[in-house]
């Protein structure tokens, strides 16, 4: 599943090419579970037609923001990918939403196994609530302070924790074990066994590790690629993820 630094990557690359941008035709949306709060219809009504403002990640969500407060909200969970691509260029197969925008690109989400997710807000106060809801604060931007204090307030496992969105923003299986290595904390430590000084340690090590990851343009092993449709780079660097022993 793509985590916080491939998500930031794609949002990255969407701001630089899209902004700015009127959409002028949404299409492709055939597995009607994949669009929880709108169908084909209400996308086409509330976007059609919209200047694309902004451009945002939270988490694993790539928020697309638009004039008269309107979002499109995509998570791609397993599988999926924001590819841009021109007009002339066909639509691929497993694309489950594409967006035409004025200057004859096309942003197409496609998904082979159909897991990800589209939705649709006709409000900041709505968006702001279902992700409130779902996630905790964004591990790039917490101070060391906050995250004792959250840390703090939980029982359980080291990894099951930062696999909790809820505790924080963005962290999947693989950046978990990366910066558990890097930090050198067993992923089965109970979260109230740890030191000051190893607290210290987990809260550079999300950093960093993140942050390097960016830098390379995420991870990708058979599916991820960025906006523009390349790999990422930085599997070249994983420390322990994948690796037996």
């Amino acid at each position: 599943m793509p985590e916080l630094p491939e998500v930031e990557t794609t949002a990255r690359g969407l701001r630089e090419r899209i902004l700015g941008r009127t959409i002028v035709q949404v299409g492709s949306l055939d597995w009607p579970r994949m669009a929880p709060n709108a169908t084909l219809a209400d996308l086409g009504a509330a976007v059609v037609d919209q200047s694309i403002e902004s451009i945002a990640r939270r988490g694993k969500y790539v928020i697309v923001g638009m004039s008269d407060d309107v979002f499109l909200v995509l998570h791609r969970k397993m599988s999926g990918n924001l590819v841009l691509r021109t007009t002339d260029i066909p639509v691929v197969p497993h694309t489950h939403l594409t967006v035409t925008m004025d200057d004859g690109w096309r942003l197409d989400f496609g998904d082979p196994r159909k897991f990800g997710r589209i939705y649709l807000f006709r409000g900041r106060d709505d968006l702001n609530e279902f992700l409130d809801d779902r996630l905790g604060p964004e591990p790039l931007e917490i101070e060391r302070s906050d995250l004792d204090r959250l840390i703090e307030q939980r029982r359980g496992r080291l990894k099951s924790l930062l696999l909790d969105q809820g505790f924080l923003a963005g962290i999947g299986n693989l950046y978990a074990d990366e910066i558990l290595w890097t930090a050198r904390l067993h992923p089965e430590r109970p979260v109230d066994s740890l030191s000051t000084r190893e607290r210290g340690r987990l809260h550079q090590s999300i950093q960093d590790v993140l942050e390097a990851a960016i830098a390379r343009r995420g991870t990708s092993f058979s599916d991820y690629v960025d906006a523009n449709g390349e790999p990422g780079t930085n599997q070249d660097h994983l420390q322990v993820y994948g690796r037996a022993g």
